[in-house]
């Protein structure tokens, strides 16, 4: 990567210092948790998930035949989902558009992401697209009664996926509201986060985790030992390859 200009290194921890001086500097006012969690039932996807969680957990309610290894799958999806969103942030979200012949290969959740780092400000482009959740539940129901061998495992997985999505989908939009991070936990995934948007796209992929998948990974430099990047709001702009 070439090494941008004094000038786009000095916009771009201006634009930082602005985005963490707005949440954590003096303020007339402050927004409180309850506001925040307000805020977030006026979008859709929430109340998407949130059913899909209330129906699975009804459903694995009512279906029974508890096992031992309904314990597992969630210990197993909570130790993974940090590799887990880092894989979907780097292949899905981040996906370079192809042009196979007439067709140009670009999902709508890449789409919008690109939208999402053209204006981290934005909350609706914070949330993941309603669209694409019209078939993505509908799509784990089928994988998880395909995958696994009784009904009940394949519910408890349901279960545990949908207040995982639930997670971080609060957890995303906590980081680009204007919430005061409080706690050290909260701190250091707001602080992650920001710098994927303001300081260099190609690292820090974690969304809702503290750097756990970076950090494994080699996505979790030192910041002052990392290049601004120039595409930081443009993913793909100027990139070569």
């Amino acid at each position: 990567m070439t090494r941008p200009s004094p000038e786009i290194e000095k916009l771009a921890q201006k634009r930082l210092a602005d985005d963490e001086q707005r949440i954590t500097g003096a303020r007339r006012t402050s927004v409180s948790l309850a506001d925040a969690w307000r805020a977030f039932l006026r979008h859709p996807s929430p109340w998407m998930l949130g059913s899909a969680l209330g129906l699975s957990a009804v459903a694995r309610i009512v279906v029974g035949d508890y096992r031992w290894t309904d314990a597992v799958v969630p210990v197993a999806l909570v130790a993974a989902f940090p590799f887990i969103e880092w894989l979907t942030h780097v292949f899905v979200l981040h996906w370079r558009p192809r042009q196979v012949g007439p067709v140009e290969l670009d999902s709508l959740l890449a789409r919008k992401h690109r939208e999402h780092h053209a204006d981290p400000r934005d909350i609706p482009l914070v949330f993941i697209p309603w669209r694409a959740l019209v078939w993505l539940i509908p799509a784990y129901v089928v994988f998880a009664f395909l995958l696994f061998p009784r009904d009940g495992l394949a519910l408890t997985f349901l279960v545990s996926a949908a207040a995982l999505a639930c997670f971080y989908e609060w957890t995303h939009y906590l980081v680009h509201s204007d919430y005061r991070p409080r706690s050290k936990a909260y701190r250091a995934v707001w602080r992650n986060h920001r710098l994927h948007h303001y300081k260099n796209e190609h690292y820090w992929f974690g969304v809702a985790t503290p750097g756990t998948a970076d950090r494994l990974l080699g996505t979790f430099p030192e910041p002052s030992e990392v290049e601004t990047s120039p595409t930081v709001r443009a993913l793909h702009a100027t990139e070569k390859g």
